[in-house]
């Protein structure tokens, strides 16, 4: 075990040039795999339709039960990194997220998976901030950090190009199964490897948790999603759902009370004072739940809705994500030139006409091709937006402050991606749900057809009765189903598009003035917070 005195020396000059260059790798290593495990099930949501017939919302849950505790936790895991060394989280989690993959992939049913999707997302969350703050740890000058970050990005965006070929090529010529044990098999071979290499780094000076506001905003959080989700399910006027908008009000108060009174607080109100802060925080939230609303929706329409295979899947993804790994050098160089408020509305604006591109496509259209270009400009725009975002925040106050604006960046962009799935999710399938029952009852099919394919919606919505055998009696509806679904799915594109233009208009009417270079201290990046280096397909 590394002593207390190479902790501390670790920490204030960076580590030996040798441990120095095989911490990066394994942070990279680490953060890769986080980032594979994040995004490859988004891939296989047709399988798992077919094989696990989940009904109503619990497909939604799947996507959000990694989401969840990376949105809520990987805060507090950077704390707990700089308490109590930070190699031992890169370990745990790596080895958490293979129990997670492995639980997965031996689900027989939908509560399994999402058992075994939570306990990857907590994995994941210890992943992503303590990756980074080793990174910063190892590195003693500005030019040695800024080429960590660089390479610690590129991890990033790697993992989410690697996930979508992963999930497609396992998909397609394996099972849904199957891509979860490679995932745990990397995990695995990821914990050994940083056992082995990674230097131990800490820095407990003046951290601390603060749980009053770590248990509000989760139980808060987890609420309001509940609602969300459940809306169309359960009924937006039932008591589950009321209650669940009940108890989010409540606890996210009480959240903003606790952080008012906290030593230390997980997120730092006293920033919202700066307006530009404020408006790049909104935009941050509505332009991220737009991009992986849109990622879900694209998932829904051609692997549940159409069922296309993972492979094909795979490619919508490459285009969504793949553009942050490919552009990063280009981006990065603007960004040392150009205003990058400039660079995130153009971002966002390209956003929202894919979405809207993507929207007036009909459902019945399979073609990749088609996709190609709508796909292209969305994921286009997330690469410049993405990486513009943390350089807008950390430039809207004072350099002092320019860990703290990461940190609340980060916390709520990952809060703005757990929306995505779940908002969309609930206005498409309450929309598709409300026009199946229409054209249904509108349709010359035989009333006892109508009957049977009523009971078949009212257990599991559209999406049960579009996966039906054709060959059955409300296998004669599947072509409804699908029509009304695709009308579901384009309207939750629109909302993506417009929430992208929204976010384009607010960067460009409330965000003046000029800009200039803000370099991180090591201070600030071992704080804990991936927001520091974007981009990435979270």
């Amino acid at each position: 075990m590394t002593s207390s005195r190479t902790k501390a020396v670790g920490d204030r000059r960076g580590y030996a040039p040798a441990s120095r260059t095989a911490t990066l790798l394994t942070s990279c290593l680490a953060v890769c795999l986080a980032q594979i495990a994040l995004a490859m099930p988004a891939t296989l949501n047709g399988l798992f339709q077919g094989s696990l017939h989940p009904v109503g919302s619990q497909l939604t849950w799947i996507s959000d039960a990694f989401l969840l505790p990376v949105t809520v936790l990987e805060l507090t895991f950077g704390v707990l990194g700089d308490l109590f060394g930070r190699k031992r989280l890169l370990v745990g989690g790596a080895g958490l997220l293979a129990v997670g993959e492995v639980v997965a992939a031996t689900a027989v049913g939908v509560p399994q998976l999402w058992a075994g999707q939570l306990l990857g997302g907590l994995g994941a969350a210890a992943l992503f901030p303590t990756t980074l703050a080793m990174v910063a740890a190892g590195t003693h000058t500005p030019r040695d950090r800024a080429r960590g970050i660089a390479v610690w990005t590129a991890s990033l965006s790697t993992g989410g190009f690697i996930a979508p070929v992963l999930g497609g090529i396992s998909g397609t010529y394996g099972s849904w199964k199957l891509s979860f044990v490679i995932v745990a098999a990397l995990a695995l071979v990821t914990a050994l490897v940083c056992w082995l290499v990674a230097e131990d780094s800490s820095s407990p000076e003046g951290r601390s948790l603060d749980w009053g506001g770590q248990i509000t905003i989760l139980i808060g959080l987890f609420a309001l999603l509940y609602a969300v989700i459940q809306g169309p399910t359960d009924g937006w006027g039932s008591r589950p759902v009321i209650g669940a908008f009940v108890v989010a009000a409540v606890f996210l108060v009480l959240f903003v009370f606790a952080e008012h009174r906290a030593r230390t607080p997980l997120l730092r109100l006293d920033l919202f004072r700066n307006r530009a802060f404020t408006i790049v925080s909104i935009i941050t939230v509505v332009g991220m739940f737009s991009f992986l609303g849109t990622a879900y929706a694209t998932s829904i329409r051609i692997g549940v809705i159409q069922h296309q295979s993972p492979l094909r899947t795979s490619v919508a993804f490459v285009l969504l994500g793949g553009f942050s790994l490919v552009l990063t050098p280009l981006i990065s160089r603007l960004l040392e030139r150009a205003n990058p408020r400039w660079l995130l509305s153009g971002g966002l604006l390209l956003m929202a006409a894919g979405d809207f591109w993507m929207a007036s496509l009909h459902v019945r259209e399979t073609s990749l091709g088609a996709y190609l270009a709508p796909l292209g400009l969305a994921g286009i725009g997330y690469a410049f937006s993405i990486a513009s975002l943390t350089a807008v925040a950390v430039n809207t106050v004072p350099i002092r402050y320019a860990g703290m604006a990461s940190a609340s960046t980060s916390l709520l962009r990952d809060f703005g991606f757990t929306l995505g799935p779940a908002l969309i999710g609930a206005v498409a399938l309450g929309h598709a749900a409300s026009a199946f029952r229409s054209h249904l009852s509108a349709s010359s099919l035989d009333p006892a057809v109508k009957s049977t394919a009523t009971e078949v919606a009212r257990a599991g919505g559209p999406l049960a009765v579009n996966s039906v055998p054709p060959d059955s009696a409300p296998g004669q509806a599947i072509a409804l189903a699908r029509d009304a679904l695709g009308r579901g799915y384009s309207l939750g594109y629109v909302v993506c598009g417009t929430a992208a233009l929204v976010s384009c208009l607010l960067a460009v009417s409330a965000l003046r003035g000029g800009w200039k270079d803000t370099p991180h201290t090591g201070e600030s990046l071992a704080a804990g917070t991936p927001a520091a280096a974007a981009p990435e397909p979270r």
